[in-house]
């Protein structure tokens, strides 16, 4: 194939993928990825956290982007927005809406059909989104996608970061060839750190350096046991993952566009509530009443006892006396960790109703984190709540 063909090749298939739904498509080789070093860095700090599918095996296939998928020797990379100029909310933008992975897949696998069909043979190819060991941020760079933030986030120059990245990894055979993308070296943050300077809790150590364990969307969403007292007050109402390093990003609020992709809008069981009406709307769901109201939504990844964690957490935060009910109610949940942090936001709003609840829930707790969050929490009332609340 010559270089006018590779050329016209090229510029279908990319043709292709933006007409199967993608907004930003590039094109590169695989191999070292450029940010391996720092990467290694990054797991040696800990700054993962419980995310140990980063370490390990998950680490030494993301230091060569040839190596998880076998033969492959190029990758389609794709971004699919998801819509920036939707309010903000106590849930982050991407989640609201239904689950990214299934969706997105199945367009990059029909990329991949196109690929067959044009060239009348097999392709040995297969699709990743967000859910295989590949640095996907990386692979887009090297794409001409678009450049680190300081916010690790990957910001495009007419797009923003609002976006879903994809790829398709896949064997170039010597019958075809493609012109591949120049990676984008610019750096375009400037002497900008607003993303930086606005994070609720301080979770970035330097420029494009993030320590997750200390990330809202971590810690409300990949994090399985309890949330660090020190970090609960800063987490506000944010019930589900945290927007607030793009929002500030001046390259969102130039280039972020609305939601077009109808999966990604906001489901109709999350429009209209604030922090506090979704908190207690979730400390209410049932198991059965969880399952029916969060199929196929991405929020079901932190599962109902995260989901209610996280519940107790803003209604400590922004909730009144009018919802000490709804937490003395969580006391009894089936969930410790539910239990623990029911008794924290009771001990923050601090009335003096709650406290026989709690002391009532201390004779029969077997659970010391608990029982050591319902002592606190006794105590913080005892020492907040005034003479005229108990009249």
């Amino acid at each position: 194939m010559g270089t006018d063909d590779a050329a016209d090749f090229t510029r279908r298939l990319k043709a292709q993928a933006f007409g199967l739904g993608f907004d930003l498509v590039g094109i590169t080789t695989l191999g070292t990825p450029a940010t391996r070093a720092r990467f290694d860095t990054w797991l040696e700090a800990g700054h993962q956290g419980e995310m140990g599918y980063l370490a390990g095996e998950g680490a030494e296939l993301r230091r060569d982007t040839r190596r998880p998928h076998a033969g492959a020797t190029h990758a389609i990379v794709l971004a699919t927005q998801y819509g920036g100029r939707a309010p903000s909310g106590p849930v982050a933008r991407y989640a609201r809406g239904d689950d990214y992975h299934e969706l997105l897949r199945e367009r990059t696998r029909a990329l991949h059909h196109w690929l067959e069909a044009e060239l009348g043979h097999p392709v040995n190819a297969r699709p990743y989104v967000d859910s295989g060991p590949v640095l996907e941020r990386d692979l887009a760079q090297r794409a001409g996608l678009g450049w680190f933030g300081k916010n690790t986030m990957l910001i495009n120059p007419t797009a923003g970061s609002f976006f879903f990245l994809s790829s398709l990894f896949f064997a170039l055979g010597s019958e075809v060839a493609l012109v591949v993308d120049d990676p984008f070296a610019a750096d375009r943050c400037g002497s900008c750190t607003r993303c930086l300077d606005a994070c609720p809790t301080q979770a970035f150590t330097g420029p494009r350096v993030l320590d997750a364990t200390q990330c809202i969307s971590y810690l409300t969403i990949e994090l399985r046991g309890a949330i660090p007292e020190a970090l609960r007050e800063r987490i506000g109402g944010l019930l589900y993952g945290c927007d607030v390093c793009q929002e500030v990003c001046p390259w969102n609020g130039k280039f972020s566009k609305p939601v077009t992709e109808l999966a990604f809008a906001s489901r109709k069981s999350l429009e209209g509530k604030d922090a506090r009406s979704m908190a207690l709307w979730l400390l209410s769901l049932s198991r059965s009443e969880y399952s029916t109201a969060f199929k196929g939504s991405p929020m079901k990844r932190a599962k109902l006892r995260g989901l209610k964690r996280n519940a107790a957490v803003v209604l400590g935060n922004v909730g009144s006396a009018q919802d000490v009910p709804s937490l003395i109610s969580a006391l009894s949940d089936e969930e410790p960790l539910v239990r623990g942090h029911a008794a924290w936001a009771l001990g923050r709003i601090a009335t003096s109703a709650a406290l026989p609840a709690i002391e009532t829930a201390l004779l029969s707790e077997t659970d010391s984190a608990v029982r050591a969050e319902l002592s606190a929490g006794a105590e913080s009332i005892s020492v907040r709540s005034s003479p005229s609340e108990s009249k």
